[in-house]
């Protein structure tokens, strides 16, 4: 009788066509479970990794450079099927629509179903901190630190299979209780924040335990 071996570890990409790709690099460094963390800018490389992360950046340039790359259709198909963890930037990615696109729109991987605006509360100066909870994520009290840059907002769920991970109204005296910045859609997941700016690697050990769990 063959027995199945559990998975306890994994490679994770980054995609770093554009964006803070390198931030994310260091913390996985530091999980354990993860043997590689690697930049992702070619097929080739996005064939060798068990999960990807999109970075914060611009959403556009992004795109534009996949496009050019031949890499919008290989990171499509890997995002239907492999974890994939959208920040910022990469959350507008994954989503199937985007508003407050500039002119013309811009191409999306699409497959996580929702739909999200860009830039939802204005320009850098308007970047801000603050603590959200998210205990069934995270587990006990302890709140995570997240920092909105340029931050776009999910405006519409549009599928059953997408939970919500967090809203921006997770916070003693909130007013903003129907924000939602961060979901979950089986193997996809995605935040509107940048995780990978403070020192709490919890969100990225989140992520790396939903790898595990695909893979195995």
């Amino acid at each position: 009788m063959v027995v199945n071996q559990p998975v306890t570890h994994v490679k994770v990409g980054v995609l770093a066509l554009q964006g803070a790709f390198i931030e994310h690099i260091h913390t996985l460094n530091n999980i354990a479970e993860v043997t590689e963390a690697i930049p992702v800018r070619t097929e080739e490389q996005l064939n060798s990794v068990d999960a990807l992360i999109i970075p914060g950046g611009e959403s556009t340039a992004m795109a534009l450079i996949a496009e050019r790359c031949n890499m919008l259709e290989p990171l499509r198909a890997f995002v239907r099927s492999k974890p994939t963890w959208g920040t910022c930037a990469g959350m507008i990615l994954l989503a199937d629509e985007a508003s407050k696109t500039k002119r013309g729109g811009q191409q999306l991987l699409g497959g996580l179903h929702i739909s999200v605006n860009r830039n939802q509360f204005g320009s850098q100066k308007e970047s801000f901190e603050t603590d959200l909870y998210m205990p069934e994520v995270l587990g006990g009290d302890t709140p995570f630190h997240a920092v909105f840059i340029r931050a776009p907002i999910i405006t519409e769920i549009k599928s059953d299979k997408v939970k919500v991970l967090c809203k921006l109204g997770n916070q003693v005296g909130s007013t903003d209780a129907e924000t939602i910045v961060a979901v979950q859609q089986n193997h996809l997941m995605a935040t509107a924040f940048h995780p990978e700016l403070t020192s709490d690697d919890r969100l990225h050990r989140y992520f790396v335990g939903i790898a595990l769990q695909h893979k195995a």
